[in-house]
């Protein structure tokens, strides 16, 4: 039954496509110009796990891990969001075979296809421009599927929750500091000792160390605790997210 909800949602990208632009560009564009520019400047990273490598090559993964993130809180909490108090589309699908959970998990589905499409992008920009260090990141884009599923489910959830297009400066206040302090543009050792059990507790930093292991051909079997974590936390917001959807529109 989710599948109808993931239908209209491709229905609807046809005629929004140019909003797939906002999220997939800032990734790039620090990519390019702090991974490319300062990796001039800093030609040598030393990564947690010892390897050294590039600049640029060390922000790329983070930067892809940054695309499924951005992908998937654009849906789960912009568009959720007018669906939810504006248009009431959720009100109307309630009134077919649809449920608070068929909705929940068409939307957390959705928005893993459109950060994942981001991750895609992403990657062959990385791959263009010659970052790309190991045969393992061919796995990085599925890997980014996990990523989305953690922030969508979780934004969603948030979600019901707002009043107004101002509570969305909340939203912003936790991605900004996700973005840039989750080990993205620095690995975690550089941190202060108080900080980084807090950087690990962040799901973007397990993104990141995931997508990073991949691309950097560090792959071990540490990375299926990152992968945990990730599915973990969806699982958890996609139920929270049903039970706050049935809460609000059945009471």
């Amino acid at each position: 039954m989710w599948r109808s909800v993931v239908e209209r949602n491709v229905v609807g990208f046809r005629r929004q496509w140019a909003a797939f632009v906002t999220g997939f560009a800032e990734p790039v564009f620090y990519l390019l110009s702090l991974g490319i520019g300062v990796g001039s400047l800093v030609p040598v990273v030393v990564t947690d796990g010892g390897q050294e490598v590039g600049y640029a090559a060390f922000v790329a993964p983070a930067m892809l891990a940054a695309s499924a993130m951005n992908g998937a809180i654009m849906d789960s909490t912009f568009n959720v969001f007018f669906k939810l108090r504006y248009a009431r589309i959720y009100d109307a699908m309630l009134a077919t075979p649809l449920g608070p959970r068929d909705i929940a998990v068409g939307e957390v589905v959705w928005s893993l296809i459109r950060g994942g499409v981001y991750a895609l992008v992403f990657y062959l920009v990385a791959l263009a421009v010659g970052v790309v260090e190991s045969w393992w990141s061919l796995l990085a884009v599925p890997a980014a599927v996990f990523i989305g599923l953690a922030f969508s489910a979780v934004g969603m959830f948030a979600t019901t929750f707002m009043r107004s297009w101002v509570d969305f400066d909340w939203v912003m206040l936790v991605i900004q500091p996700l973005f840039l302090l989750s080990a993205t543009f620095f690995p975690l050792g550089t941190y202060p000792g108080w900080a980084q059990p807090i950087v690990q507790a962040t799901p973007l930093y397990h993104g990141v160390a995931l997508e990073r292991g991949l691309m950097l051909g560090e792959v071990g079997w540490g990375l299926l605790w990152h992968v945990g974590y990730l599915v973990a936390l969806g699982a958890v917001g996609v139920w929270a997210t049903s039970r706050r959807i049935e809460t609000l529109l059945r009471s």
